[in-house]
C-alpha cells in the first residue's frame, strides 16, 4: 500500500519528514508575527510525544477481532498505539490542540483496512449485529470533526480506513468517465488519469492527504471546480454499503426518475452509509495553463472582476481573490531573508497609483484548456480585469501560487509550536450579501479574539479571500492568526467558533462551502436547514442505518446541541 501511515504526522499535518519550507526566513517571520500581535515574546511549545497519550484499553473482546481478522486478516486488524491515536481525531485546530496536549477524548478500540466491496459490506454487517460504531476513514484531513472516533453509546467503535481500496476499475473515454475504489488518494488517481490523457482536475488544498470517497462524502470542492467542477457535480454513481444493503446508484447522464439520491450521498459524511465504488465525471487533460495576477485598489473592485467573469462565462480554472490584509500577510511571509520579489516590486508601483498607504487586493486568475481556449479567456479576462482598474501582475504570483498550493497547512503546525493559533473558516452567500457578510466577519472574528486572547496587545491577524465563485454568489474563505492562551485554549476556540458560525448565519452566510459539518457545525444543522429539513435527513438515517452505527455524532443535531 502506496500511503502506510507511518509515513504521516500523528499530530500534524501531512509527511512526517516535511515542515513549511521557510528558506532561512524563519527568525523574520517569527519576529513579524510578533510585531503585528503585540507579544513581547513566542514562546517554544513543543507537541507532547506519543508516549504521554493515555488511551483506555481496547474494548472488543477476542472473538469480535477474531471476526473482524476474518473480515480483513489479522495484519489489517490494527489495535496498537500509533493506528489508534492516528486514527482518533482529524486534522482541524481543535483536533491538533489535543493531540499536541496529549489529550484525547476518545480513540478506536481498532483500526480495520478492507480492501474490497465484499469485505466492506462484512465489517458492516458485523458491526449492525455487535452494536459496534464504525467511523469511516479516507485520508483523515477533516477540519470540522467528521472522522473522530465516537462510540455515542455503542459498545465499541471501530474505524475503517479506506486506504487498501485503492483500485482504479475501469476508465471509459467514450462516456468520459472512470470508475474506481472510494479509498484511492488524490495523487494516485490523478496519475493513472493522466497516462490516458485525460483528469479528474479535483485539487483540494488536502489533495495529497484526502480520497475520491472523502471528497464526495464531504460534498468538497477543488481548486480549479470552475472549469472542471465540485466533488457532488463530478460524482456520476456508485456504491454505498449500508447496514441494510448495498446501495447502487446507477451512473446515468441525466434522469427525471425522482429525486437524485447521488445528491443524497454526497455530504453524508459517512454517516448513510460507507462509499465503496464511484463513477466520476472526467475532462481531457490540458493542453495549455496560464495562470496570473491582478492587483485592485480594494476588495469590492476585485470581487466586482470576479463576479462579471463567472456570469459571463468566461472559461476560468480558478479565480482566486485575497483581501487586502491577506495579500500583505502572503507578501511579508514570502519576502524575509529576501531580495524585493515580484510582490513587493508590483505592490510598490501599485501603492503609487492607488494612492497612499493603500494596501491592494491580489486576484490570482488560473486558465486551464486547449491552447486556443486560454489565450481567448486571458484576453477576456485582462478585458474585464484591466476595464475595472486592476493592474497586471504579470505570471510570477501565478507561478508561485502552482508551486506552493498544498504547502500552507505545514505553516500552522509551526505556528503552534510558537504558541500561536490558526484557525479557518468558510462560507458562501450571494453576490448581494457578500461585501457585508466579509466586512462583519472581519469585525466579529477580530473582537471575539481581543476578549478570549490573555497576551498580547496588537490586533489579530483576520484575513479572506474569495476561493470559488457562481452566477449567484461566491464563497468566503477567512483565516486567522491569534496568540494560543496560556490556559483554556479549548474554551478560547470554542468561544472563536461560536461567535463567527453565529455571525455567518445571521449574515445569510452558508455553515460550510467544502469543509462539511462534522461534529464540530452539527449544532447548527437546524438553523440553516430549519427542523423539516432535518427531519427529512433523520429519515434517511433510519432507513439505510437504524441503529446509527455509522459515523455517529457527526452531521445531524444531537440532543445536547
Amino acid at each position: 500500500m502506496e500511503y502506510r501511515r507511518a509515513r504521516l504526522k500523528w499530530n500534524g499535518w501531512g509527511w512526517a519528514e516535511r515542515a513549511f519550507d521557510l528558506q532561512g526566513r524563519e527568525d523574520g517571520l517569527w519576529r513579524f508575527l510578533q510585531t503585528e500581535l503585540g507579544l513581547d515574546s513566542l514562546p517554544l511549545t513543543p507537541a507532547a510525544s506519543i508516549d504521554d497519550l493515555t488511551l483506555p484499553e481496547p474494548a472488543l473482546s477476542s472473538s469480535q477481532r477474531a471476526a473482524l481478522s476474518a473480515a480483513v486478516g489479522a495484519e489489517w486488524t490494527c489495535t496498537d498505539r500509533y493506528e489508534r491515536v492516528f486514527h482518533a481525531v482529524g486534522r482541524s485546530y481543535w483536533d491538533l490542540l489535543r493531540l499536541r496536549a496529549g489529550e484525547l477524548d476518545a480513540a478506536p478500540d481498532a483500526v480495520v483496512y478492507p480492501d474490497s466491496t465484499a469485505a466492506l459490506s462484512a465489517i458492516v454487517a458485523w458491526a449492525s449485529a455487535e452494536g459496534v460504531a464504525l467511523v469511516p476513514y479516507g485520508g483523515g484531513s477533516s477540519v470540522v470533526g467528521a472522522v473522530e472516533a465516537l462510540r455515542e453509546g455503542h459498545s465499541a467503535v471501530v474505524t475503517v480506513d479506506m486506504a487498501r481500496m485503492d483500485k482504479v476499475l475501469s476508465i471509459d473515454p467514450v462516456s468520459m468517465t472512470a470508475t474506481a475504489q472510494a479509498g484511492i488518494y488524490g495523487p494516485v488517481l490523478e496519475a493513472k488519469l493522466q497516462a490516458e490523457g485525460l483528469t479528474l482536475g479535483h485539487y483540494p488544498q488536502s489533495f495529497e492527504f484526502s480520497t475520491l470517497g472523502g471528497w464526495i462524502a464531504a460534498r468538497g470542492s477543488g481548486q480549479l471546480s470552475y472549469r472542471y467542477g465540485a466533488a457532488a457535480e463530478l460524482f456520476a454513481g456508485g456504491t454505498l454499503v449500508t447496514p441494510q444493503g448495498p446501495l447502487s446508484l446507477d451512473a446515468h447522464p441525466n434522469s427525471a426518475a425522482g429525486p437524485d439520491l447521488r445528491h443524497l450521498v454526497a455530504g453524508s459524511e459517512g454517516t448513510l452509509g460507507i462509499i465503496a465504488e464511484a463513477t466520476v465525471r472526467l475532462h481531457t487533460a490540458p493542453a495549455a495553463r496560464d495562470y496570473r495576477g491582478f492587483l485592485f485598489p480594494d476588495f469590492a473592485s476585485g470581487a466586482e472582476v470576479v463576479r462579471q467573469l463567472v456570469q459571463e462565462g468566461v472559461e476560468v480554472a480558478m479565480l482566486r481573490l485575497s483581501d487586502a490584509d491577506e495579500t500583505y500577510f502572503l507578501g511579508q511571509q514570502r519576502s524575509f531573508g529576501r531580495p524585493e520579489g515580484w510582490l513587493q516590486r508590483t505592490t510598490r508601483g501599485a501603492l503609487g497609483l492607488v494612492g497612499g498607504g493603500r494596501r491592494p487586493c491580489l486576484l490570482l486568475v488560473g486558465l486551464e484548456g486547449t491552447a486556443a481556449s486560454v489565450s481567448a479567456a486571458r484576453v477576456a479576462v485582462a478585458r474585464v480585469a484591466m476595464g475595472a482598474g486592476g493592474l497586471p501582475a504579470g505570471a510570477a504570483p501565478g507561478k508561485s501560487w502552482l508551486a506552493s498550493r498544498f504547502e500552507m497547512p505545514y505553516l500552522r503546525d509551526a505556528m503552534l509550536d510558537h504558541g500561536l493559533g490558526a484557525g479557518t473558516l468558510e462560507t458562501a452567500t450571494s453576490w448581494a450579501r457578500l461585501p457585508d457578510l466579509h466586512r462583519t466577519l472581519q469585525k466579529r472574528l477580530a473582537d471575539s479574539i481581543r476578549q478570549v486572547v490573555d497576551r498580547g496587545e496588537g490586533a489579530p491577524i483576520v484575513m479572506a479571500h474569495i476561493s470559488h465563485a457562481y452566477r449567484d454568489g461566491a464563497s468566503l474563505y477567512f483565516t486567522f492568526v491569534f496568540p494560543v492562551a496560556h490556559r483554556g485554549a479549548r474554551a478560547q476556540w470554542r468561544i472563536i467558533q461560536r461567535e463567527a458560525v453565529e455571525a455567518v448565519l445571521a449574515g445569510g452566510g452558508t455553515l460550510s462551502h467544502h469543509h462539511g459539518v462534522g461534529r464540530d457545525l452539527r449544532g447548527w444543522l437546524v438553523a440553516e436547514k430549519g427542523p423539516l429539513g432535518v427531519s427529512v435527513l433523520r429519515a434517511a438515517k433510519q432507513a439505510l442505518d437504524p441503529t446509527s452505527i455509522l459515523n455517529p455524532g457527526k452531521l445531524l443535531p444531537g440532543k445536547a446541541d
